[in-house]
């Protein structure tokens, strides 16, 4: 695969098949000593290697027939495609806006004409989502034309475009545990699994075989976006160690419907991404990808509410502003809502929901004392007539200066599989990125991968798993420069600090590099203040110009 754009530096090599990248990591270790605090800048030399071949990808999704697999497969057709349809605001096209990498961009650089952007996925070669290949599971037996008419999310023209290559597609069995979802999902419940869960574990393993065999893919990722089950008991001896797992398995002893599907995924070395927020990577699951050094990621798509809430607090007690109070109402009328409208289903929501703001909070000492934390209520509400536009609304209320207080109410309106169907995308295309990336250090003998709990996907995560003894980050801008720099790295490029400093001085040590951008820099100041006596006069409020 070609890049499109070549990096200029003696710490970069191309080869036919790698980029290699010689890269100095900078740290800054802190210690207390004789009751002074002692700050160590430090650096680590890291070589890079990124595979450029991109494979043709498989994706199995669990729950293929829901809202969200018929979505994502609708949309990755319609795009193949080039489709077009009329709605009652006029014509629209097939794209895949909310996705990180195929609809946002990243600053490469300056230029002559000042900040260049591309888009995220030019970083490094990428799996374009046209290119996937899509498969998987479903307990009910809807083939995904008559799936996605039920579940009203997309445009009747553009399914009627879409039914004659949607109706090709048919869900294999899935597993069906009754005591771990809500009791009315039972309706569906008409294609499925039957055996010991061993027998089941191995007819997952099988499905995965056969769709690569049939396919043609060279890699299979396995998503759940399937139904939020109840969370399942960590008990020593049944599930807290690999070996205890699979015994339980074999014994027919207690195991979620989703960590079957993770065994099944880790036993075949395919990479698992938990896209719900129940407690699917038991530790027994975890340590059953470490050994097979296979990639987990999860939980739980980050989709709407919770990205507005990993935002907005880590915006307001940055500003030195004491969140106290946030209330987080909901209300949908899709499966999902049905299925949460169980009391065991909604606990996991909830957890997932409200552990977001933790390590904001944390950060700020002045504000907060030891465990003290803002009160966080989150509430879930199954409305029919809704469908899949959920409505949202929050409340935040902070303490500000000399004992006043702030208040900010938002209400959201967002369709729920069309946000988290281009998360999906990203999930996958990321995680197969991630397999093809390798790094060492000075002091190490060969290359290695990223850790098997790849946390590297936080960003589209409401609760993001982390490698044991690690820090969890949820806050949302911490995320995506996590995910961006990681990719600079692998260029030898340094990491955004958005400092500016060659704009911020008398004389630029970059003045002539930048004299031709000196006289559109002028006009832009020209036009800003021209803009601001506009605003200033009212032009611009509800008028023309």
């Amino acid at each position: 695969m070609a890049e499109k754009f070549i990096v200029d530096s003696p710490d970069v090599t191309y080869t036919k098949d790698y980029i290699e990248a010689e890269y100095p990591y900078q740290t800054t270790q802190v210690h207390e000593e004789n009751g002074s605090i002692k700050v160590k800048p430090c650096s680590t030399k890291f070589t890079f290697r990124t595979e450029r071949k991109v494979p043709k990808l498989g994706v199995m999704l669990v729950g293929w027939g829901g809202n969200n697999g018929t979505t994502v497969t609708a949309a990755v057709l319609a795009n193949q495609l080039g489709l077009h349809w009329m709605t009652k605001t006029g014509k629209k096209v097939a794209n895949y806006y909310g996705s990180l990498f195929q609809s946002s961009t990243v600053c490469l650089g300056v230029g002559s004409a000042g900040d260049m952007y591309i888009p995220f996925k030019d970083l490094l070669p990428t799996v374009n989502p046209n290119d996937i290949v899509f498969d998987g599971w479903d307990i009910s037996s809807l083939d995904l034309c008559d799936a996605m008419e039920r579940a009203q999310v997309l445009d009747w023209q553009l399914q009627e475009q879409l039914k004659p290559y949607m109706k090709k597609f048919q869900p294999r069995p899935s597993i069906y545990f009754p005591e771990f979802i809500a009791a009315n999902q039972g309706s569906r419940a008409d294609n499925v699994f039957h055996g010991s869960k061993k027998e089941q574990l191995d007819q997952i393993r099988k499905d995965i075989r056969d769709f690569k065999t049939k396919s043609g893919v060279n890699k299979v990722i396995v998503l759940w976006t399937a139904n939020t089950e109840c969370f399942c008991d960590v008990s020593r001896g049944v599930n807290d160690t690999a070996g205890n797992l699979m015994k339980t398995i074999e014994c027919g002893g207690e195991i979620s419907p989703s960590s079957m599907f993770a065994v099944a995924s880790i036993l075949e070395g395919c990479a698992y991404i938990n896209g719900s927020p129940q407690n699917t990577f038991v530790p027994g699951v975890i340590d059953l990808a470490v050994k097979h050094k296979v990639f987990i990621a999860g939980d739980d798509f980050k989709s709407g509410q919770t990205k507005i809430k990993s935002v907005l607090v880590d915006f307001l007690v940055s500003a030195g502003l004491k969140t106290v109070s946030i209330v987080s109402y909901n209300h949908l009328g899709n499966n999902d809502g049905k299925n949460l409208s169980a009391p065991a289903q909604f606990r996991s929501k909830e957890i997932s929901k409200s552990n977001v703001v933790d390590d904001m909070v944390q950060s700020n000492p002045i504000l907060y004392k030891p465990n003290e934390k803002p009160d966080h209520c989150v509430v879930i509400k199954y409305v029919p007539y809704v469908g899949d536009s959920k409505r949202a609304m929050d409340e935040y209320t902070s303490e500000i200066m000399m004992g006043g207080t702030n208040t900010i109410v938002l209400h959201n309106t967002c369709e729920d599989s069309l946000l988290a169907s281009p998360l999906i995308l990203d999930l996958v295309v990321l995680t197969e990125l991630c397999q093809r990336i390798t790094f060492r250090t000075e002091s190490d003998t060969e290359f290695q991968t990223f850790h098997s709990v790849l946390s590297i996907l936080s960003y589209l995560c409401k609760a993001p798993l982390v490698p044991g003894g690690t820090p969890v980050v949820n806050s949302l801008f911490k995320q995506r420069m996590c995910i961006e720099n990681i990719l600079r790295a692998c260029l030898a490029l340094p990491p955004q600090n958005h400092m500016l400093l060659e704009h911020k001085m008398q004389r630029s040590f970059m003045s002539t590099r930048i004299t031709d951008h000196s006289a559109a820099h002028k006009t832009a100041k020209l036009d800003n203040i021209l803009n601001k006596n506009q605003i200033i006069n009212g032009y611009t409020n509800g008028y023309e110009k």
